[in-house]
This record gives structure tokens, sequence and C-alpha cells, in this order.
């Protein structure tokens, strides 16, 4: 029903993946070559034919279409008081630092994880604390005993999780983020979820909201939340902070004003209403699709390049490139850059663990992605 193999010419719309050398494949920041689903552009088409674009507010249908979503894909209800719009989620967890910690203090991440988390702790002067998650077969897990040991340390008082995992694309069971509320809870540590790649996820699979899982969980927990990533619509700068312990939610949504990050543009609103309303179709297929391009992933490396292991993973369009076999994988990134044009993240980036692994985004055609693993052959085979 919707074509994702079309190629989209991205280049000269100040797109930031696409600034680019000529040749040169972009396989790397998180948003995809597909275009937003058609409801999402008519409304957006509707509000610009419009020609007024003056203050906006956010409305009653806006919290409408997240609770509905979350209980119709997710099976968590969401009380609409709960949330608060906000301009991104790397602005709420930026907030959310400065506001509900104190300079010195300890905010724990588990690596390797999403590299903006590095900032948003560094540049509000709070320290890093990294728990390493440990790599098996079936993909990352928690060090429970390094965790504990990491969230009784009286300086740490937030927790910033991601889930589902980025870079590794592992979905939390619900056991294991009962276990995380209960420590947090235990120590006194705020548990901030950041669950914007929630809804990519390989068909049959399933996301588990940190809140619903216990009592504890939710009332001990801030959520964002976003239709950016599974709409592609990173660019409209909208996204929901669902805080449903009241006391917590007032001092977010004092955070979120202070910084002046809680009030939307003029289409923000109605990409996001018309994405939960109208969207489940478009993002079905979109799953789909995403899952069979992460399959191809897997087949071309089991066969032509088995020395580099993919990370197994049921959430997200990012595929985690295990290539410490390698020789000079730490260096790889720039390599296949220099030598192919192929542009993928270097693991490093994601924390020291990540040293020697490759972030690569397949959200887009399969033709771009059969191109990518080509060029990831003569990259891996072409010696630096």
């Amino acid at each position: 029903m919707f074509n994702f193999d079309a190629i989209i010419d991205r280049r000269g719309t100040n797109s930031y993946k696409w600034n680019i050398e000529d040749g040169e494949l972009p396989m790397w920041v998180a948003d995809m070559d597909f275009r937003t689903a058609p409801a999402i552009q008519e409304a957006i088409q509707k509000r610009a034919a419009h020609g007024i674009f003056g203050y906006s507010y956010v409305p009653s249908a806006w919290n409408e279409a997240i609770c509905g979503w979350w209980q119709r894909r997710h099976h968590f209800s969401i009380a609409p008081e709960w949330l608060i719009f906000c301009t991104g989620v790397v602005p709420a967890i930026s907030s959310t630092v400065r506001k509900l910690t104190t300079p010195g203090e300890n905010v724990l991440i588990q690596t390797p994880v999403y590299n903006i988390f590095f900032n948003c702790i560094i540049n509000n002067g709070r320290r890093i604390l990294e728990s390493p998650l440990t790599l098996t077969e079936q993909g990352y897990a928690m060090d429970f005993a390094d965790l504990e040991a990491k969230l009784s340390d009286p300086q740490t008082t937030l927790m910033l999780l991601c889930n589902p995992q980025n870079p590794g694309g592992t979905q939390w069971d619900r056991e294991t983020l009962q276990r995380v509320g209960e420590l947090c809870a235990r120590h006194h540590v705020l548990v901030l979820s950041d669950e914007i790649h929630c809804d990519i996820a390989e068909p049959g699979s399933e996301y588990v909201p940190f809140a619903s899982v216990s009592e504890i969980c939710r009332d001990n927990s801030i959520t964002c939340l976003a239709p950016t990533k599974a709409f592609n619509i990173a660019g409209l700068a909208s996204a929901a902070v669902s805080v449903p312990n009241a006391t917590l939610r007032h001092k977010v949504w004092r955070a979120l004003n202070t910084d002046e990050v809680a009030e939307p543009n003029a289409f923000a609103i109605d990409a996001a209403i018309a994405a939960f309303t109208q969207g489940d179709a478009w993002l079905d297929e979109l799953c789909a699709y995403v899952a069979e391009n992460k399959r191809l992933v897997r087949e071309f490396i089991g066969r032509e390049l088995p020395m580099i292991k993919v990370v197994p993973g049921k959430a997200t369009y990012l595929c985690w490139l295990d290539c410490r076999a390698l020789p000079n994988s730490d260096k790889l990134a720039k390599h296949l850059r220099t030598m192919t044009g192929l542009y993928v993240s270097d693991g490093a980036q994601y924390g020291a663990s990540g040293t020697g692994f490759l972030r690569l985004n397949v959200a887009c055609p399969r033709s771009m992605v059969q191109d990518g693993l080509e060029r990831l052959k003569k990259g891996v085979q072409t010696p630096a």
C-alpha cells in the first residue's frame, strides 16, 4: 500500500543527514529516508494552507491522541493530565537534569547508549556514572550487581533509561524493568525513561512502557515520548513528557517552562495528532519493511562478512555491528567513509564499551541498504 522502495532525493533540503560529499551514502544519524505517513502530510498541508502561523496552544485532542495510541498499541492507560508538551526528547532530558539534580551529582547511564545522553549530563555540570551492559548471544542484558552498587552511591540521584535500547535495539522485558524500578526506588534514584524508539519494532515483538510495570515504576519515573522517530518528523519538534506523579509533574512542568521548551510551533500539534490517530496502517507496513531490511543485513553479513556479528535486537531501525574481530576496528568507521563513502556511526561515541562497533541505520529503501552492505564489504576487504 505504501511505497518504501522509492528513492527520494533529500539533497538541497537542508537535511542534516544528507549534508555529505558527492558519492557518499549516509547511514548514520537516526532519521529515515521515507516520506512520512500521508495523513501527516495532509494535516501539515491543511495547516499550511491556512497561511497564518501565530502562537499555538496545546489542545486536549493532543492528549487524547497520545492516550489512545498507547492504549491501542501498547495496552497502557496514560491519563491525559500526565502529559506535558515539549519541543523534543533531548530538551526534556536536559531540563530534567537541570531541575531535578544538582551540580556534581551522578546521573547513571547504561552503556553503550545514545551519545546525546553524555552531553545532557556533562553540559549541565553533573557527573556521568556508567553501568556497562553485558553483551550476550541474545543481545544486551543488565548487570544488576554493578547497577545496584552504583545506584546505592548517595551521590547518584537520577538514572537515564533507554527503553528500547539505542544503539543495541534491545526491548527490555517486564521483569528487567521491574528490577530496575525496585532498585531505583530503594536507593532514592529517579528514573527518566527515553522511549522515543518504542514504536519501531519487529512485528510480533513487544515494547513494555517502564511506567506500566508497577506502581513503583509509575510513581518514580518520567517518560519521554514522541512521534518523531516512528513517523520521521523530527524536524517538526514535537514530543511529550509523561509524569504520573503529580508532585514530580509540577517540577518537570516548571523545568520545561523555565527553559522555554514547552510551546509548540504551528505544525507540531497537528502532525502529532494525525500520527497518533491515523498512522497505524502506515507504521505497521514500515515496521515490516524495516524488519526485512534488518534480515537482509543479517543474512548478507553472515554470508559475506562472518567476522562481523550483528547484535540481536528487535527494536529500532538501527543495526549494531560487532566488528571487534577485525583489525583496527576502532578506526573502521573513518576507513569506510574514506574508502567507500559509506557513512556510519562509530560505536565509540556511545561509550567506551562501544569501541569496535558500528551503528548502521537501515531506515531507507532496500536498494540503498544493499548498496551500503556492498560498500561495507569493500571497505572491510580493502586494507587501510
